[in-house]
Parts: structure tokens; sequence; C-alpha cells
């Protein structure tokens, strides 16, 4: 009596399916990452220096502060009301045609976004280079 079977099948391994996976996940990879570069905001903190050449430099400066309920101050003074043509007039009439001034933003930590981005987008408009945006940093208790 012979109990062993004449051919022996060897077990082979299926990768149809592994390879569908693999090329469904490289397909989805693929539609969903975003190739479009978008426009890049270059920042240039600020540094401090010590020495004779900054403190003897005096520097001419537009400050604008925002309050917390949205009022603008220009160089310390409130303007007459919120709106963006009042905040371009003034500072058209306080600095005339010196757009090379530095011009600083102060903002307060409850003002909203949007009079931010239009005091800078006002500046801009003007043809100011150099905007900073001034912050405080507030002592742990």
């Amino acid at each position: 009596m012979n109990l062993r079977s004449g051919s022996k099948e060897e077990p082979e391994i299926n990768l149809t399916s592994l390879i569908d996976v693999v090329f469904l996940l490289l397909v989805f990879f693929m539609m969903s990452t975003s190739f479009v570069r978008e426009a890049d905001i270059s920042l240039r903190l600020p540094q401090a220096e010590i020495g004779a050449e900054f403190i003897s430099s005096a520097v001419e400066v537009l400050e604008i502060s925002i309050t917390e309920t949205g009022v603008y101050l220009v160089n310390g003074r409130p303007l007459a009301n919120n709106l963006r043509r009042t905040l371009l007039s003034e500072i058209e009439m306080l600095v005339g045609s010196n757009d090379g001034l530095s011009v600083f933003i102060r903002a307060d930590a409850q003002a909203t976004h949007q009079n931010v981005v239009t005091a800078m987008d006002v500046v801009r408009q003007l043809g100011f280079t150099e905007i900073n945006i001034s912050t405080v940093t507030i002592p742990a208790p």
C-alpha cells in the first residue's frame, strides 16, 4: 500500500490583493497631496542692538495703535471714526510724501484681526516698505 501521493504542490503566495492595496494607497496620497506652493510671508524678526549707533540715530516713526474696541490712534491721537478712509487720510496728512518712515502697528490683544489687517493694508497702499508689529511681553506672575 502506497500512502504517498505522486506529486507534492508547493504553497504559493498570491500578491494580487497586496499590490491592489498599495496601488490604491499610492493613488490616494497622490490625489490628496497639494503641489501648489502657497504665497510665503517672509518675516524679519527684531533683534536687540545695544550701542552708540542705535541710541544716537533719531528715526521718525509712524505708530498706529488699535484699541480693544477697534479705535485707531495715529501717533497717539485718536481718529474721528474707525473708517478705512479716515485712517488713510490721517496718515497721508501726517507724513506727506515721506514713505521711508518705519511703521509700528500696536494692537490690543482683544482687537479684531480685521482691524490689524486694515491698518496693514492702508500703510501698504501708501507705499510704506517697513512695517513692524509691536508686541508686549507680559511678565509671569
